[in-house]
């Protein structure tokens, strides 16, 4: 069973920088596709990035590209999110999450990964954005 616990969250100005952080354990033998998603109080979660364990690209909703950045230390089973330029609408409570998969599971169009594709989840951490 593949546990993933979310960390650094917290409250910033508008135009600020936050790094989240998941560590994972339990993995089986194999690669995943790794992914960062957002919830918003009365929205449905959302897909932010996508990345995979075994190589690759990674892959950014539109709304995040060129300000977020998602990377990966197989060393140490942690999955991070760099996030500079934060807007208040980035506002909402960040999970990770995580799928044994192929790589081209990995690949999101333009607004993100589906997060009905991913099996193992956090239990997120909350980012909140002052304008």
């Amino acid at each position: 069973q593949v546990q993933l616990v979310e960390s650094g969250g917290g409250s910033v100005q508008a135009g600020g920088s936050l790094r989240l952080s998941c560590a994972a354990s339990g993995y089986t033998y194999g690669s995943y596709c790794m992914g960062w998603f957002r919830q918003a109080p009365g929205k449905e979660r959302e897909g932010v990035a996508t990345i995979y364990t075994g190589g690759g690209n990674a892959y950014y909703a539109d709304s995040v590209k060129g300000r977020f950045t998602i990377s990966l230390d197989n060393a140490k089973n942690t999955l991070y999110l760099q996030m500079n330029s934060l807007k208040p609408e980035d506002t909402a409570m960040y999970y990770c999450a995580a799928i044994k998969s192929a790589r081209w599971y990995c690949y999101s169009g333009s607004a993100g990964p589906d997060p009905a594709k991913f099996a193992y989840w956090g239990q997120g951490t909350q980012v909140t954005v002052s304008s």
